[in-house]
């Protein structure tokens, strides 16, 4: 990571607080179980034997898809959008966006049902590095009020708790990195070495034999009939 940081140019304290932001940054985005869709790909890809590279180039494609890689991209996008930390003017925001039903980026969880501590980790390393900027201010705001105003709006949400991506983009904004496009790339970056230590798992599983090979059966309901 330092070595990261110096070939950037980063010197002193700025070099200091960069990379302790993208230390905590990549140790909390390595794993995070064998379902989500990246480390599914890469671990499908590697049961048919294929190699390392292949599989995590594939891991990698799953993860370029705006649905899973792009959130915290979009959530900083969606910070910035918000343009302040007035508890009001974000609580309006937030339900215009919910009467134009847009989503509401930086909330729930496929899995979690509760607020994702990696976001808390996140937001709580934010009063160290960024307390006084205004995007940080809105993110608290945003955690503060938006889970009530969701539960309300949306009887039947399973999760209106924060996620990771709530503060992960706003930390990576503080120290510098002032191009959300890149931010996916940080992403990809932490989550190879959790995806490669689960194939490597999976490989010297059943004594050395490995997994056997993945075959996904997915059925979807109502499936119109194809003609060949």
């Amino acid at each position: 990571m330092e070595n990261f940081v110096h070939m950037l140019g980063i010197e002193g304290e700025e070099a200091d607080r960069m990379n302790r932001v993208l230390r905590f940054f990549f140790i909390l985005h390595m794993d995070h179980g064998g379902g989500n869709l990246s480390t599914f790909t890469g671990k499908a890809v590697a049961s048919g034997r294929a190699s390392i590279y292949s599989a995590l180039s594939s891991a990698m494609n799953a993860l370029s898809g705006p649905l899973h890689g792009r959130a915290n991209q979009a959530v900083l996008e969606f910070i910035q959008r918000i343009g302040t930390s007035d508890e009001n003017e974000v609580s309006s925001f937030v339900n215009a966006e919910i009467d134009a039903r847009r989503p509401i980026y930086g909330f729930g969880h496929g899995v979690l049902r509760a607020e994702d501590p990696r976001a808390r980790l996140l937001i709580g390393l934010g009063e160290e590095i960024c307390p006084d900027e205004d995007l940080y201010k809105t993110v608290k705001v945003l955690r503060k009020i938006t889970p009530d105003i969701l539960k309300e709006r949306i009887p039947k949400i399973r999760n209106p708790y924060p996620n990771v991506d709530l503060g992960s983009g706003t930390l990576l904004h503080s120290v510098g990195f002032r191009k959300p496009d890149y931010y996916t790339t940080f992403f990809g970056w932490a989550r190879v070495a959790g995806i490669c230590a689960q194939i490597l798992d999976e490989r010297n599983a059943r004594e050395g034999r490995g997994t056997p090979i993945y075959r996904p059966k997915y059925i979807p309901r109502n499936q119109p009939h194809r003609r060949l």
